[in-house]
């Protein structure tokens, strides 16, 4: 194993600040604790990546706490996130930027999260090889308690000392480690964990937990894993409960983490396995109940009745989330789904259009424009039901959608499988 001695001197100059600021930049983000925003710093860029380069010259830098902020989680629980100053975040991406090349190619294949040119895809394909084509069928499914925030800064320095033996280098990381949390207007130091929030924490949390890829590996264990998410891969269910053992030992023993006994559990492929948004079963792949009601709520908010935006800037508004949506779940086999959520959103819009007619003679109007011979039946434009009436069908037909630039969930091919490494 190769062993690198000399890595600060590449840090030293402005075009490693300036492409750190460059990655930053493109990633956005809120302002640290000094309230200091990118645009503000990138005010005056070449003054502050100048002052940055001296401080780092001269062993003055410093990173400032990070600050506390709460997201809600899916199951009602807390995401705590901490967000460093802009120019900590400069500093970080620069030496992320030299220690991926080092580490990145040496951890494990199944190993998926923030990793350059690895997606939730691959990952998603991978464990779907595992189970259809070598009937790997029982599933152990692991979950981590609050993984960021148990990580033992000792075994993580021990860690990066396998590969780095550069001082400065280590006391950098060492440095953003233990630059303390600010919750309010009180500062907590940080004994454990790395910042969920922190440009270099996802590095961080891959060294560390390549232990355990490599333990597992070493055991003849299939594993994939994205980020803190875990499934263990196996044969029978004998051999599942022994992974389960195996795994939770090297966790909670060696690497100091803790295992959600609660979310942690054996699963079978023939009643599906949960995986980064998706289940996947025997034979084919589905999208979970949780996400599509997750993308519901969102389309009503979009579409809501009473919000006083035109059917063109609701669509505008609409389109990046069901594009999204279709690019990410178009692995799974859900074409159903799609077009019945096509169905759906139509119903919405075909109401809210109603709405904004407010009399039926501009319903009317339009369908003698589309050449109706009249009479037509007058309708409460209010109403939910008529949002499908045949007079609402003829007056705004599925090609009108397109024809006004609704995203067409049903032209999107599902159960496409991406290339896996």
């Amino acid at each position: 194993m190769r062993v690198y001695y000399s890595l600060y001197g590449r840090l030293l100059t402005m075009e490693a600040l300036y492409n750190g600021f460059k990655k930053v930049w493109k990633a956005k983000g809120a302002a640290g604790i000094d309230g200091q925003s990118l645009s503000d710093y990138a005010s005056n860029l070449r003054g502050n990546l100048e002052q940055l380069l001296l401080e780092l010259r001269e062993k003055r830098y410093k990173p400032l706490p990070v600050k506390r902020v709460e997201i809600d989680k899916e199951d009602g629980g807390k995401r705590l996130l901490g967000i460093p100053a802009v120019k900590d975040r400069i500093v970080q991406q620069a030496l992320l930027n030299i220690l991926t090349p080092i580490f990145d190619p040496d951890f494990h294949p199944s190993s998926y999260g923030y990793r350059p040119n690895r997606s939730c895809h691959q990952a998603i394909t991978k464990a779907t090889l595992f189970i259809r084509k070598y009937d790997r069928r029982w599933v152990v499914d692991m979950d981590l308690s609050k993984c960021f925030d148990r990580l033992d800064h000792e075994l993580i320095l021990k860690a990066f000392r396998h590969k780095v033996a550069d001082g400065s280098i280590l006391n950098l990381i060492r440095m953003f480690l233990k630059s303390g949390v600010m919750v309010g207007y009180q500062l907590e130091a940080t004994e454990t964990g790395s910042p969920q929030g922190g440009v270099i924490s996802p590095l961080i949390s891959n060294v560390y937990l390549d232990a355990f890829d490599q333990e597992m590996m070493r055991r003849k264990h299939r594993i994939v894993r994205y980020a803190d998410d875990i499934l263990i891969l196996c044969g029978s269910k004998a051999a599942a409960e022994n992974a389960l053992k195996v795994a939770t030992k090297v966790l909670e023993q060696d690497l100091k983490l803790t295992v959600n006994q609660n979310k942690t559990h054996i699963a079978h492929s023939g009643e599906g396995v949960k995986f980064l948004g998706v289940e996947i079963l025997s034979s084919y792949t589905r999208i979970q109940e949780k996400k599509l009601n997750a993308l519901k709520a969102k389309v009503k908010r979009i579409t809501k009745r009473n919000r006083g935006t035109n059917l063109e800037g609701v669509i505008r508004e609409l389109n990046p989330v069901i594009r999204g949506f279709a690019n990410y779940f178009r692995i799974a086999n859900c074409s159903r789904e799609l077009k019945r959520l096509t169905g759906w959103m139509r119903r919405r819009l075909r109401c809210l259009q109603l709405k904004q007619w407010k009399k039926p003679a501009k319903l009317h109007r339009r369908l003698k424009q589309l050449g109706y011979k009249p009479p037509f039946k007058y309708i409460k434009m209010r109403s939910w039901r008529n949002a499908c009436s045949p007079l609402s069908h003829l007056a705004m037909p599925n090609n009108w959608f397109n024809e006004i630039k609704l995203f067409n969930l049903e032209g999107v091919k599902t159960g496409v499988l991406a290339p896996y490494c």
